[in-house]
C-alpha cells in the first residue's frame, strides 16, 4: 500500500501546473512512473452495460471474466452539447456521473471522449462537412454557439466531485483520431493551424475561462508514420499532457502480426517524442471486433506493449447486438468466451494492471517530498 515515489520533475505537468487540482498532478506523476513497469487496462462504459446486460448495479464484462473491475474507464460526452439526457450510445449523463464517482472511489482512472455533433451543419461527428473547424475559431460566425457547447461539457465536468466537493480528476481526450478522415475535426477538412487553434482555444476556455483545474489533455492521434507527421497538428507542449494513439485489428484483412508489427511501429514513433516533452504515452483505443482470435490477448496485445512505456490501454465498448448493423459489437471478453482463459492469463501478467492492483498505488496521491 506504499505511495509511488519517483524523480519526475513536478514542472513536466504542462497544463498550467500552477492552477491544477494536487490530485490531478499526482495523477499525472504517478502515470508516468506506473508506466516504466505497467499499464492500466480500460474499458468503455463498462459500469453502464456488457454484451447480455444493461444498467444492472455493479456488473462489469471484465469483472465476471477476471474477478475484479478494470483500472481504468472511458465514457464520452457525445451529445452533452446539445442538451441530451443520453450521449450518442444511449448512457445517461446522470448515471454515467455516478458511475465516474464509483469509479474513482476504487481507485482507478477516468478518461472522457467527446465526439461531439457538427456546430455547423448539426450533424454527427461522422459529418465531414469542409469549413467546420473554421467557422468555430474565435471571431467566427459559430465562434459563440460553440463556446455555449464548452459550457455545457464544463458544467456537467464540474458535477465530477465527492461528496465533499473535491473534484475528481479527468483525463480529457477531445477531438480524437485527428489524422483521420471520418471527423468533422479531421486533418482532410481542416487546416493544420485551424486545429491547432482549436485545440488552443479549448484548453484555455477550459482552464482559464470555466477555471477547470481537474482536467489533464490527452492529444489523440489515429496511424501516423513519421514524428514529422505527428508534429504538423501537435498544439504546443503547453496545452498537452498525454500522447495517445488509437487503432484497432481490421477483421479477417489484418492477421496478428500485421496488428502487431503496425501498434509497435506507432509506438516506436510516439514514446520518443513523450519521452522528450515529458508526457505520458498511453493507447486512447483499441480492439478486435468481437475476439475471434482466442489468444489475441496474450499474443498481440503484451508482445505490441513490450519494451515501451504505455500507462494504460483503453478497449472498446461491450454493445453487444447492434441490430442495424445486425452484427454483434463487443471487444473484451464476456463468461464463455473463447478467448475468456487467455484474458485471463493476461490479467495474470505482471505487467498489466485492474482494479485492485491500481487502488493499491494511491495513484491520486503525492510523496511529501514531491511537494517541496
Amino acid at each position: 500500500m506504499a505511495f509511488l515515489s519517483s524523480s519526475v520533475v513536478f514542472g513536466q505537468l504542462t497544463t498550467d501546473s500552477s492552477r491544477s487540482d494536487n490530485r490531478a498532478k499526482a495523477l499525472f506523476e504517478n502515470l508516468k512512473i506506473l508506466s516504466k513497469n505497467n499499464t492500466l487496462i480500460g474499458h468503455q462504459d463498462d459500469l453502464a452495460y456488457g454484451v447480455h446486460w444493461q444498467y444492472i448495479e455493479g456488473n462489469s464484462d471484465i469483472k465476471d471474466v477476471v474477478g475484479e473491475y478494470p483500472a481504468f474507464f472511458g465514457w464520452d460526452l457525445g451529445h452533452i452539447e446539445t442538451g441530451k439526457n443520453s450521449n450518442l450510445d444511449g448512457v445517461p449523463f446522470e448515471l454515467m456521473r455516478d458511475y465516474i464517482i464509483k469509479a474513482y472511489e476504487m481507485g482507478t482512472v477516468i478518461s472522457l471522449s467527446w465526439h461531439a455533433n457538427n456546430p455547423l451543419t448539426g450533424g454527427s461527428s461522422w459529418d465531414t462537412t469542409s469549413y467546420t473547424v473554421s467557422s468555430i475559431l474565435p471571431g467566427a460566425s459559430n465562434h459563440a454557439k460553440f463556446k455555449t457547447w464548452l459550457d455545457c461539457l464544463s458544467d456537467f465536468l464540474l458535477e465530477l466531485k465527492t461528496e465533499n466537493g473535491e473534484l475528481i480528476p479527468i483525463l480529457f481526450r477531445p477531438y480524437h483520431e485527428l489524422t483521420g478522415n471520418w471527423f468533422w475535426w479531421c486533418k482532410n477538412v481542416c487546416t493544420s493551424q485551424e486545429y491547432i487553434e482549436l485545440w488552443r482555444f479549448t484548453v484555455d476556455y477550459l482552464r482559464n475561462t470555466k477555471q477547470l483545474t481537474h482536467i489533464l489533455m490527452v492529444y489523440n492521434v489515429a496511424e501516423i508514420y513519421s514524428s514529422t507527421e505527428f508534429y504538423e497538428r501537435y498544439p504546443g507542449d503547453d496545452v498537452v499532457d498525454v500522447i495517445s494513439i488509437d487503432t484497432y485489428q481490421q477483421g479477417s484483412h489484418e492477421t496478428r502480426q500485421q496488428f502487431v508489427t503496425k501498434l509497435r511501429s506507432f509506438l516506436s514513433i510516439l514514446q520518443p517524442i513523450a519521452q522528450d516533452k515529458g508526457k505520458i504515452l498511453a493507447i486512447g483505443e483499441t480492439g478486435y471486433e468481437c475476439i475471434p482470435d482466442p489468444e489475441w490477448w496474450t499474443k498481440a496485445i503484451l508482445p505490441s506493449l513490450e519494451g515501451f512505456d504505455v500507462a494504460w490501454v483503453l478497449f472498446w465498448r461491450n454493445h453487444g447486438f447492434m441490430a442495424k448493423e445486425n452484427k454483434m459489437h463487443y471487444y473484451v471478453p464476456f463468461e464463455g468466451h473463447s478467448s475468456e482463459q487467455d484474458f485471463v492469463k493476461f490479467y495474470n501478467d505482471p505487467r498489466t494492471l485492474f482494479q485492485k492492483g491500481i487502488e493499491s498505488k494511491k495513484i491520486y496521491n503525492r510523496k511529501e517530498h514531491q511537494d517541496k
